[in-house]
């Protein structure tokens, strides 16, 4: 693939009434539909959407981002209607899931549908599906009259782009277009739940949790693949390959909260001596330990203790900051694995190849 795409930019407000005829959005759309890629927002990060019944334009993702073949993409449509021209034989406890949960940042795993690209799936019978929840993303999937296959807008293996400056900054002159429609919600992608199995089975935690999803249809399993670091044939994206890294060494530090300082003092130590650049990123509660410390180049807040969802929303703007920096050696503390912090923890294991010190 050339690396010479002229990036168009086309700046989108979240009103919807305007957006039903936004030139932009018509052009955006018009790029989608013939077979070009076009990044935009949603609710968790900024997808890079293609036509999903295009090999042709599904394999375009995959060249531009660097992507393993092997890794499949997440399908979004516009209205639960398009559902029936990506997915069949839709279980009961979908459809629930469904009416509670989207618009939103949840993928369920179906039975695809003849006519989906087969890049998309990557061989499998399965397809990952969800209707985001984003005024801008609805519309141009609805614009473009074609469900839109669309993984996170970054090279493969980098923190997941939540500004539209992001994607530039993996993306400029690799594909056609970005939609910037602001910074993202969420900050965490969706939850994928595998809908085709008894009970259902989370294979990768997001924005809506396991307890809410509990609560709608009753048990539900959790692959034990997303605590590892590989899989052989991942149904889901975000299993099997190194995800969501900064370029300079990521370590997560766990236990209680003066040994984890303790141990942190150490490590900084140690990486100084060794003539290195460092990096903490802490929660709120713990700032005050850190800011301008001399053995800390540059200290960034992630959220706070109180507030999971905080976390999630600063998690990859936090992990790009520190290439900014160049930060060759990087400290994360650790979050509660309830909630959102499931999510978060698993994003932080992957993005440090679970490299995970005890104290």
């Amino acid at each position: 693939m050339e690396q010479n795409i002229l990036t168009k930019v086309w700046v989108v407000d979240k009103n919807v009434e305007e957006q039903k005829s936004c030139a932009h959005l018509v052009d955006a759309a018009k790029l989608v539909e013939s077979g070009e890629l076009v990044a935009f927002p949603t609710e968790t990060v900024y997808g890079l959407g293609a036509n999903a019944l295009s090999d042709e334009a599904v394999e375009k993702i995959f060249v531009a981002k660097g992507r393993p073949s092997d890794n499949p993409l997440i399908v979004h449509i516009g209205e639960k209607s398009q559902l029936d021209t990506v997915a069949t034989d839709i279980p009961v406890k979908a459809r629930q899931l469904m009416e509670a949960f989207w618009p939103g940042p949840l993928t369920m795993f179906l039975p695809k549908k003849a006519g989906i690209a087969s890049k998309v799936t990557a061989g499998l019978s399965t397809v990952g599906v969800r209707m985001p929840d984003h005024p801008v993303a609805l519309e141009l999937i609805k614009q473009a009259h074609v469900p839109i296959a669309a993984p996170s807008a970054n090279r493969s293996g980098r923190p997941s782009p939540t500004t539209a400056q992001h994607v530039l900054e993996d993306l400029a002159g690799r594909i056609s277009g970005i939609v910037d429609g602001g910074s993202t919600g969420v900050g965490v992608e969706s939850t994928t739940i595998d809908m085709t199995v008894e009970p259902p089975m989370i294979h990768r935690p997001g924005g809506i949790t396991v307890e809410q999803i509990e609560r709608v249809i009753g048990e539900v399993a959790i692959d034990p693949a997303f605590l590892t670091e590989e899989k052989e044939q991942p149904i889901s994206p975000g299993m099997k390959y190194k995800h969501y890294a900064p370029k300079g060494d990521l370590w997560l530090v766990s236990g209680q909260e003066d040994k984890v300082r303790a141990k942190m003092l150490e490590l900084l130590t140690e990486a100084k001596e060794q003539g290195l650049t460092t990096g903490v990123m802490v929660p709120r509660e713990h700032l005050k330990h850190w800011d301008n410390h001399a053995l800390v180049d540059v200290t960034l807040q992630c959220g706070s203790l109180a507030s999971l969802e905080e976390v999630a929303q600063d998690l990859y703007t936090d992990l790009r900051r520190f290439d900014e920096e160049q930060i060759q050696f990087i400290l994360a503390e650790t979050y509660p694995r309830e909630g959102l912090g499931l999510a978060v923890m698993n994003r932080l294991e992957k993005a440090a190849s679970h490299r995970m010190i005890k104290a």
